[in-house]
């Protein structure tokens, strides 16, 4: 019986869905595994580890000295020997390790414009409200296409997620033109990925669009605290339809639902990521989607999802994470505060960094875009990163599956990134 937790409003459900999936007896540890917590936790022992014989590799690339204790500067918080994820352990360590199936899917529009064909599809994940995403093709296209996910990012902006990155039936809403102006060189880039020759897939995900909490709810548990007077400003007469104060609100919000995603053995992350898996199932069920792999793509926080995707999802054949990604230890004192819970996987410390996450399904073909001047990321955690991913791909034996590029410039996914992402989505899937 689904039981009423005030603090999920909406999603009340999501503590029972997410009882269902522990195996029936966790919640203690089985004799001799010394780790795994109910239904999320970290890997058995021995999982994640590198290989016997790989030596001591040099600082970067993902595997510490023997015996080093904490791994030394640049590799990470993650105890001597490991470092090396497989995509099993990487679904443990980040929870929701469960592939669901999209619920009672249905087509709810359909439309064409700026020459594209797109339908407003939903489905059910299991919990809360009905998952809402963009399908989108080139106008008039025969026959089944090549498939991608375009993930939309953080952006301190929740009230939206599709319609930061692609055009729908009705125009850009409030606030989305500006965003996409500062970070996105003024193009919906899933609008960009259909006309290169692809069905897009564009869904919202937990906290956002379709998939976001109501106001009433953040407001009863929100705040206010003496450090954070606005949450309290807020709670005494913002308006629930004015983005500005309903995003800062969410932002606060975030750390009571992360709170709640630790009580219930998950992480925030991974709930993204089984979200994320329940639309590639559904965008591999088309029949206008060719047979075989998928390819995902996202900035920012889009590329936190993107990262969280290739690395628990078999069926990713190519991956594009632009603006995210740098070594968890080169954060510490400088690039914690500003990131979303999503980029922090609990467990993840204890079995390796966020690039060996994003290597876990190495030699799977990735590209991953760098900005050196990233005011969110510190440009030696960005090349200390490289390092690692450069490392286990050619362990894996195909070093030009990963390719890492360096562009000047502030935190942003303008068109020529955008371009050289449409690039690498082709090379691979077409």
């Amino acid at each position: 019986m689904t039981r009423n937790h005030r603090d999920l409003g909406p999603f009340s459900d999501l503590a029972d869905f997410a009882a269902g999936l522990a195996p029936a007896g966790t919640g203690v540890a089985p004799a001799g595994t010394g780790v795994a917590s109910a239904g999320a936790g970290l890997a058995p022992a021995g999982t994640g580890a590198a290989l016997a014989g790989t030596g001591a590799a040099s600082v970067g690339t993902g595997v510490a000295p023997a015996g080093a204790g904490l791994a030394s500067a640049g590799v990470g918080l993650a105890p001597a020997g490991v470092g090396r994820l497989d995509s099993a352990t990487a679904r443990r360590i980040v929870g929701f390790d469960h592939d669901g199936t999209p619920g009672e899917p249905r087509v709810e529009r359909r439309w064409s414009r700026d020459g594209l064909d797109g339908e407003e599809v939903s489905w059910s994940t299991g919990y809360g409200p009905r998952t809402r995403a963009w399908l989108l093709r080139p106008a008039g296209a025969r026959g089944p296409l090549p498939g991608v996910l375009a993930l939309h990012g953080h952006d301190a902006f929740k009230y939206h997620g599709k319609e930061k990155i692609a055009d729908g039936p009705d125009g850009v809403p409030p606030g989305v033109g500006e965003l996409r102006r500062a970070f996105y060189g003024g193009r919906p880039f899933a609008d960009a990925i259909a006309w290169g020759g692809f069905t897009v897939l564009v869904p919202d995900v937990f906290l956002w669009g379709s998939r976001r909490f109501p106001a009433a709810t953040m407001s009863g548990t929100a705040g206010p605290s003496p450090e954070d007077r606005w949450v309290a400003l807020e709670h005494e007469g913002g308006d629930p339809v004015d983005l500005r104060w309903y995003n800062r609100l969410a932002a606060r919000h975030e750390h009571v639902v992360a709170k709640y995603c630790a009580l219930l053995g998950t992480s925030l992350a991974g709930i993204a990521a089984y979200e994320d898996r329940v639309a590639a199932a559904y965008l591999r069920s088309r029949p206008d989607v060719r047979d075989g792999p998928i390819g995902c793509v996202g900035f920012s926080g889009g590329g936190c999802r993107a990262a969280l995707l290739q690395a628990t999802s078999p069926h990713v054949g190519a991956a594009v994470i632009a603006g995210m990604m740098s070594t968890h230890r080169a954060l510490l004192d400088r690039h914690v505060a500003g990131h979303t819970w999503m980029f922090f996987p609990p467990d993840l410390p204890q079995v390796g960094d966020w690039p060996d996450l994003a290597a876990a399904r190495a030699p799977s073909p990735l590209l991953v875009q760098y900005l050196r001047d990233d005011a969110l990321f510190p440009l030696d955690g960005m090349r200390a990163a490289h390092e690692r991913l450069a490392a286990h791909y050619r362990r894996a034996g195909a070093p030009d599956a990963y390719v890492g590029e360096f562009h000047p410039g502030p935190h942003r996914f303008d068109r020529e990134l955008q371009d050289s992402a449409l690039d690498h989505l082709k090379r691979r899937l077409t």
